[in-house]
């Protein structure tokens, strides 16, 4: 848990950054329309299933603790990713970096913990397409609202 946690505060804190940089590009009112859509396109992203790089995962099992595996894959996991793409766009909604970063690093340990201790157990109740249309539904619902503004 300790090395995901360090992963998405830096993950999360380079991800925000690039987000507030993007609305002193662009402009609030052009940066809300584009979190708009992108939500929109996370919605449909979101029905897609992660591929995981069983042979990256392996080797780097061979180097370093649990620890700096756990982060270093988590970090390099989640670079580019939906929770990532997702971090920006709030940071560039939002304007205060330290909330965005700390809600996001939250809302990501509060979806890792249970898995990280009961993943078999969840794995067999819960459908992971199931989980991938409540996401999808809650980003449509999020991009909708944020166009709407």
């Amino acid at each position: 848990m300790a090395g995901i946690l360090c992963a998405t505060l830096l993950n999360h804190s380079a991800a925000g950054a690039l987000g507030a940089w993007l609305t002193s590009v662009v402009g609030e009112s052009l940066m809300t329309k584009i979190v708009g859509a992108s939500f929109l396109a996370m919605a449909i992203w979101a029905l897609i299933p992660d591929r995981i790089d069983e042979e990256g995962a392996a080797a780097a099992k061979t180097r370093g603790g649990v620890f700096l595996t756990t982060a270093i894959l988590f970090f390099i996991a989640e670079m580019g990713d939906k929770t990532q793409i997702a971090t920006v766009m709030l940071a560039a909604r939002y304007p205060s970096l330290w909330q965005v970063v700390a809600g996001t690093t939250l809302g990501m340990l509060i979806a890792d913990v249970p898995v990280v201790f009961f993943g078999d157990a969840i794995a067999k109740k819960v459908s992971l397409g199931i989980v991938r249309k409540a996401t999808a539904a809650a980003f449509a619902a999020l991009g909708v609202l944020a166009l709407m503004r």
